[in-house]
């Protein structure tokens, strides 16, 4: 029952019947019907090669972002290979379905000879218990696996899964391609709107492209949409450019706040403002803002970097940070914005010193490195008479005795003597920093040889 329950849904997803949504039907048939996607399915491009030889024994992962065509390659590869294929949900299978398709794979293999191919649609929805349960199916070659993902499957796809499978990375279609797309929809008479009378200007279809952001089904989806609420017999359909954005809706800005791109946009955003551009800083901070991220997670950043990447070349930077924070816990959204904005702006055009990040890094490395070194007798604090007895505190000199409070004086284990962690650079206020040490060290040095004399 369970695989005939599973070819029913694959019919009805991948079979261009009049009642299944336009996008749906809209799929493309054959290589020469499927737009974009060039860097993997060009000529003598290996995943080309498979389809037209219809020869597939690798296990295969497409990932790309939505409505850029992995479910319809899967319907390429499952109409040109010569095997069972059967489409899997991770939405709504859990893994009792998995080992049970998986038994029926293995029944089919030993009475038909003929391998099963398992489309799983949203593959990173399954957790490792789900993916483990592939495994030794495919390992022995009983299934072969074609997964499909918006997220990064280094992340969200076990590592023995990942290395039986080739990853196909798909792109993001352009504009171009969603009006192609778009005028074929329009135009086919069988599976499209072809044999309905539509006026709609090329210039108001690609503004639905543009606004689609390189998602086909979203595109097509506003287009059936707007047609559909015009519908009446014998009448003519005019689309308008405000029929079709409101269609549309407002499209979500791509972003997802536990995946990828959730890392790939704060990594901009960081890199903008240690490279000094206020302008890109700001339009990384918008694309946060604007798709929902939650405001106080990016004022936790901008306070990281103030002292990672700004540091002491301007020890205003993290005050600055710190208050945006503040304003924002003050004044919340909307206006909480313009405080954040304000910290990115300042912060990328601060001057720029990671000597407090170094310099950190390198004193615990010889933390782990040297384990727990004792503490120098000299600087110990001895609160009781035995402490004091036993030499606690005893030669520790007290730099506000010296005219110049600066003493000659080792305050490292003996094991470092010498070290030296923070060395600032010749930016903003560290300069100031510079001069002081510098100057501390020589006056040091004077001193050290006086008392050898």
């Amino acid at each position: 029952m369970l695989e005939i329950h599973f070819q029913k849904i694959v019919h009805d997803l991948f079979s261009q019947n009049v009642q299944s949504p336009l996008a749906d039907r809209m799929r493309p048939r054959t290589l020469d019907e499927f737009v974009g996607q060039e860097d993997v399915l060009g000529e003598g491009k290996i995943l080309r090669r498979i389809i037209e030889r219809g020869k597939l024994e690798s296990s295969l992962i497409f990932w790309g972002p939505p409505g850029c065509g992995k479910t319809s390659l899967a319907h390429l590869v499952a109409t040109s290979v010569d095997a069972h294929f059967v489409f899997f949900s991770a939405v709504t299978s859990g893994i009792a379905d998995v080992r049970r398709v998986a038994t029926e794979a293995v029944s089919r293999l030993k009475l038909h000879e003929r391998k099963t191919i398992l489309f799983v649609d949203e593959i990173h929805r399954f957790n490792k218990a789900q993916q483990d349960a592939f495994l030794p199916y495919i390992e022995k070659g009983t299934i072969v696996l074609i997964g499909a993902t918006t997220e990064n499957p280094s992340f969200e796809v076990i590592g023995p899964l990942l290395s039986r499978c080739r990853v196909f990375v798909l792109k993001m279609l352009s504009e171009e391609d969603v009006l192609t797309i778009l005028k074929r929809t329009l135009s086919d008479e069988v599976r499209g709107l072809g044999g309905m009378e539509i006026n709609v200007s090329e210039e108001d279809l690609a503004y639905l492209a543009y606004l689609s952001f390189g998602d086909a089904r979203t595109a097509i989806n506003a287009l059936e949409m707007a047609v559909q609420s015009l519908q009446e017999p014998d009448k003519e359909i005019v689309l308008t450019r405000e029929l079709l954005e409101d269609a549309l809706q407002k499209k979500s800005v791509l972003y997802d706040k536990k995946g990828e791109e959730h890392f790939n946009i704060i990594s901009a955003l960081h890199k903008g403002l240690r490279g000094g551009d206020p302008d890109a800083s700001l339009y990384w901070l918008a694309r946060m803002l604007e798709a929902g991220e939650d405001p106080l997670y990016i004022a936790r950043r901008l306070v990281r970097f103030a002292s990672e990447d700004v540091g002491n070349a301007d020890p205003q930077a993290l005050q600055v940070a710190l208050n945006a924070m503040q304003a924002f816990h003050f004044i919340g959204l909307p206006e909480g914005k313009l405080a954040l904005a304000q910290a990115v702006t300042y912060l990328a055009t601060a001057p720029k010193s990671n000597a407090l990040d170094v310099a950190y890094a390198e004193a615990a490395r010889d933390v782990h490195d040297h384990g727990p070194l004792p503490v120098p007798l000299w600087i110990r604090n001895a609160p009781t008479r035995l402490m004091k007895e036993i030499g606690y505190g005893n030669g520790y000199i007290y730099p506000h005795h010296d005219p110049d409070a600066v003493v000659v004086q080792e305050y490292f284990p003996e094991k470092l003597t010498g070290k030296r962690y923070y060395r600032p650079v010749e930016r903003g206020f560290e300069r100031e920093i510079i001069k002081r040490i510098r100057y501390w060290r020589r006056l040091r040095e004077k001193k050290k040889s006086e008392d050898e004399q």
